[in-house]
């Protein structure tokens, strides 16, 4: 059987926990932060674990990363 390809968007946005998990970085801080409040600018800092729906659709670009 021929290998499975690992989408290369994916490799480079999300990376695995040690228990299976998705981590990625948070959304909503590209533009646009003037009209953000400091509480979401605060809480949006470092990376977030994906949801089950989101992290399954991941999981299924990244088949090696497990």
């Amino acid at each position: 059987m021929p290998k499975m390809k690992t989408k290369s968007s994916a490799k480079k946005r999300f990376r695995m926990t040690a228990k299976g998990k998705i981590r990625s970085c948070q959304a909503g801080k590209r533009h646009g932060m003037i009209k953000r409040t400091r509480k979401f600018i605060r809480n949006a800092r470092g990376t977030t674990i994906l949801g089950r729906s989101a992290s399954r659709i991941v999981k299924s670009y990244m088949p090696y990363s497990r």
